[in-house]
């Protein structure tokens, strides 16, 4: 197989399988970004030492061949970004094959991710890391496994590795749809100066550089951002992002120290009535109360320690961070309280402290190569003034539920990768999951309590191949989400009706079969077909202050990714996900999962032209979503989202160190769904106060889409 790339100073063992492992961590995990490879080995029984080429990580492109324990595996590097329009942060995660973001809010707020079938809410079930840092947030104000990406600054992302399915023993709690690990760099090759300026008051700017000092490397950017939107009420959005890093590297060993600040604030134009849209009463982009908002805060630091060997490996992570969230949403406007609405806020202040720590012994067992790691993950969460108040223009009203949660999770996992034949291979893994959950309900104490549980999940993948550059998976594995610890404790309802507490965890099994192949030149083409089963789950709903019901469910689908580069100046990309989901054991006519998507395609071009110019286009399609669990609601109206096709496109050039961009997005001005929702809900307010609350309509609710935005963006590199 051709290897691009240049020869290093590593080397490793003659390992065979453990060595490419090992030279994917070193290189691509530490030394900033390469994906290496050994060279042919010897059927000695005697260590011999062997240069590692590596390839650098050029987008998709990686070569994963002989590395990745599945179909649905990759990475994706810095290379592909800076040619991806980017409309809003959060679509970062959209570079994994079969997610999409959207949002039904404010800027600021988490967005809402799909992905497997999934509505994932703001983040259940997929789960993110930054830099070792776990960004889901469990037990949280608005909605368990939160997950907030504005605090990333897109250009210092070096690469996003990425998963799907319960088949990795070091990947735990929300992550049974996928997870994302992300990398920011360890040095900058030149500093960065960017200004973004666009329409409905746009305006971003981005410095980053970074310094040897002493023995090491000290990185440092900043982010600023303001946004109003197209929304009848302005966002007023405001985003300010900084970051600092120092970072050693002394070949064998090396370590860093990791500080970010994130802030911002912004006015919401939450999911109105398409009824009133549809009427001419109120305008698509217009909004049911203005005074929807928030604000919030986060502020982290980070260490990380890792060495290395002929014959070993590991790394240490310690973090802590400071959290604070303060959100105001009404969402079914004057359906419970007539005269003042039912506005919520929902807030709270958490301290996250935590690690993970990961050991490698590459070893030849009984003939066989291996590696064996053992690896573990410790987090605790204080949480204070966990609140959900009733408010009136953002004035409390009257509080429904105010709790202090103290919440802790320890995992351990083991790990063996064995090459059992020369065109076989498996890893198998062994985790195993403990809550530790204590709920002090200040407002009914009969919800406070303590609980302890613990979930042991076993994982095994098995690799054929390759043959002719091509390889073929099987996954099987067990994984989990945990449930809010309120809904864990809770006796009663804030209404004062008796309510089933839950179990700590909802349990999850799924299956995969996949061909990864880079048989024609240029393309890496992935095929994975896979099921999900999820037991019987209760998920504590932030936006009630309830524990609701969902039921056991399976999910399948198909997914089907190629990424092709038939010359240097030419990069295509389309990515393919078909998926079916549906409860179990209620009749066929009400199994839908509300908001499972359950198609989504996605595809790009990047041209390099003649004289410093280049190209891009993208389209993002995704569509196929029952919004209630039978097709129609309780009002007997249809109850279907629609499909939702987007086009950008966006082009610059560059002259030296000085760069000019400009990108269109939704360039056919779609005026489709962001998300759509259908609930009951009252749009007609009582001054009077003499109306009984309760008494409304079933109808679908929606968010839509930006409409077309142009911006254009200048930079130097210095």
């Amino acid at each position: 197989m051709n290897r691009k790339g240049q020869e290093t100073g590593l080397t490793a063992r003659s390992l065979r399988l453990p060595s490419q492992l090992a030279a994917l961590f070193l290189s691509a995990g530490l030394a900033g970004g390469a994906v290496a490879h050994p060279q042919q080995t010897t059927d000695s029984d005697e260590p011999e030492t062997k240069t590692l080429d590596t390839v650098q990580v050029e987008g998709r492109a990686t070569d994963l061949i002989g590395i990745a324990g599945s179909a649905s595996e990759g990475v994706v590097g810095q290379p592909e970004f800076k040619f991806r329009p980017l409309s809003r942060v959060g679509e970062l995660v959209e570079v994994v094959p079969g997610a999409v973001a959207t949002q039904h809010s404010g800027t600021g707020k988490a967005n809402q991710y799909f992905l497997r079938g999934f509505n994932l809410d703001h983040g259940t079930d997929f789960s993110v890391t930054v830099d070792g840092i776990p960004m889901n947030l469990p037990s949280h104000a608005h909605g368990q496994g939160y997950l907030d990406l504005n605090g990333i600054i897109p250009e210092l992302v070096d690469k996003v590795e990425y998963g799907k399915g319960p088949y990795y023993a070091e990947i735990g709690d929300f992550s049974s749809a996928g997870y994302a690990r992300m990398h920011t760099f360890h040095k900058l090759s030149q500093g960065l100066l960017k200004f973004t300026g666009g329409e409905y008051d746009y305006y971003r700017g981005v410095a980053a550089n970074s310094n040897k000092l002493g023995p090491g490397d000290l990185l440092y950017g900043a982010e600023v951002n303001f946004f109003n939107g197209p929304w009848k009420t302005p966002e007023d959005s405001c985003k300010y992002n900084g970051m600092l890093r120092y970072t050693l590297d002394e070949g064998n060993w090396g370590g860093s120290v990791n500080g970010k600040i994130y802030h911002s604030t912004w006015t919401a134009t939450n999911q109105i009535p398409q009824a009133l849209v549809n009427s001419g009463q109120l305008d698509l982009y217009g909004t049911m109360d203005p005074s929807d908002g928030g604000n919030t805060n986060r502020y982290s630091v980070s260490s990380n320690l890792w060495s290395k060997g002929d014959d070993y490996k590991n790394e240490l992570n310690l973090y802590a961070a400071y959290y604070d969230v303060q959100l105001w949403s009404n969402f079914t406007y004057f359906l419970d309280d007539p005269k003042f609405g039912d506005q919520l806020e929902q807030k709270e202040r958490r301290v996250i402290a935590g690690g993970n720590g990961e050991q490698t012994w590459y070893n030849k067992w009984f003939g066989f190569d291996m590696d064996n790691s053992v690896g573990f993950n410790v987090r605790h969460d204080t949480i204070n003034g966990l609140a959900l108040n009733h408010t009136y223009n953002r004035q409390l009203l009257h509080p429904r539920t105010l709790n202090d949660i103290n919440q802790t999770i320890f995992s351990v996992y083991y790990k063996n990768q064995t090459r059992w034949l020369d065109k076989f291979r498996t890893i198998a893994g062994l985790r195993s999951d403990t809550y530790v959950m204590d709920v002090e309900d200040r407002l009914r104490p009969i919800n406070s309590g303590s609980r302890t549980s613990t979930f042991v999940s076993p994982k095994l993948s098995l690799i054929f191949g390759p043959w002719y550059d091509t390889e073929l998976f099987i996954n099987l594995g067990y994984g989990l989400h945990s449930n809010d610890a309120r809904g864990v404790t809770a006796r009663v309802n804030p209404d004062g009706k008796p309510q089933d507490n839950v179990s700590p965890m909802a349990k999850q099994r799924g299956v995969e079969g996949g061909i990864r192949t880079q048989y024609v030149p240029g393309l890496t083409t992935t095929l994975a077909v896979w099921y999900l089963r999820s037991a019987s789950e209760l998920v504590f709903a932030g936006d009630a202050g309830t524990t609701e019901a969902t039921g056991a469910s399976e999910r399948w689908g198909m997914e089907w990714t190629n990424y092709y580069k038939p010359t240097d100046w030419l990069t295509l990309d389309a990515d393919l996900a078909f998926t079916a989901a549906q409860y179990m054991g209620v009749p066929k006519i009400a199994n839908n999962i509300p908001n499972s998507v359950g198609r989504v395609i996605s595809a790009g071009a990047v041209v390099q032209l003649p004289y410093n110019f280049y190209g891009t286009a993208r389209l993002r399609h995704f569509g196929q979503m029952n919004l209630a669990e039978t097709n129609y609601d309780a009002s007997g109206n249809k109850a279907y989202g629609g499909s939702t096709t987007l086009l950008t496109l966006g082009g610059g050039y560059q002259y030296q160190n000085y760069k000019v961009e400009l990108d269109v997005f939704n360039v056919l001005n779609s005026r489709a769904n962001d998300i759509a929702y259908d609930y009951t809900y009252n749009a007609s307010p009582d001054p009077t106060g003499t109306r009984i609350g309760g008494t409304g309509v079933d109808g679908i609710l929606k968010h839509p889409v930006m409409p077309r935005m142009v911006r254009v963006t200048a930079s130097v590199n210095f």
